[in-house]
């Protein structure tokens, strides 16, 4: 797909105005204000593999109609690095794994190009986890069913660094509106974890100009997680 000059990973990025700042909070996603409720209790308290169980199992949206399974994710459950996407796509909805198409491997190159690999101190996962009809936008009903999987999808990880992949999971993880361009190069908070903001793996299929900005996202997230490790603070964005 012609990645090797994009992604390859330099010592030293150079400063740029996508330097890490301080976090900013966003509001509170408005699928939290259901937390009290019995159900987002019960799931709270799951362990992984009573989670797995329930995803596969549950009915509580009508994106279980035409599923062929629930997808809740893969990786290291006590991975620092969290990469959260859309939804399944029709590849996924038959293997039962996150980004295993193009987009997929696609991801996997953007993460070796940092230094990472799926599985090692990585976790993957979407904010629906059964495949939208089409590979449609995820309707707002739909995330908010889900979103107590995500939430203790979390809570159990605990990871350093969250890195929402696209609009629908930038937008479910800080409970307002968000535009890609304008996030990219800030530092966002959920619930104390740092979140960065970039385009999703498919979507770059589409535009291949904005690779360039992904990669400056990228090594943005690099930067973050390693002044994060080192317990400095990062450096001031260039003027």
């Amino acid at each position: 797909m012609g990645l090797a000059p994009l992604w390859r990973l330099r010592d030293k990025p150079a400063p740029s105005a996508e330097a890490p700042a301080e976090a900013e909070s966003a509001p509170q996603s408005p699928v939290d204000t259901a937390a009290g409720d019995e159900r987002s209790r019960r799931i709270a308290a799951l362990g992984w593999d009573e989670l797995r169980a329930t995803v596969a199992d549950c009915r509580d949206c009508r994106l279980c109609e035409r599923r062929k399974q629930a997808v809740l994710g893969v990786g290291d459950v006590a991975a620092d690095w969290l990469f959260v996407g859309e939804g399944p796509g029709a590849e996924e909805d038959e293997r039962g794994e996150p980004f295993v198409g193009q987009a997929g491997r696609l991801l996997d190159a953007m993460l070796a190009s940092i230094g990472l690999a799926r599985g090692k101190k990585v976790y993957i996962g979407n904010v629906v986890k059964c495949r939208p009809p089409g590979n449609r936008t995820p309707e707002p009903e739909e995330t908010t069913a889900c979103f107590s999987y995500l939430r203790r999808q979390i809570e159990l990880i605990r990871p350093k660094l969250i890195v929402a992949l696209g609009k629908p999971a930038a937008e479910t993880l800080l409970g307002a509106e968000v535009k890609v361009g304008a996030a990219r190069g800030r530092l966002f908070d959920y619930r104390g974890i740092p979140l960065i903001v970039t385009y999703h793996p498919a979507y770059l299929l589409r535009n291949l100009s904005d690779k360039a900005k992904a990669w400056e996202d990228l090594c943005f997230a690099r930067r973050t997680m390693e002044a994060r490790d080192s317990a400095t603070l990062p450096p001031d964005p260039a003027p």
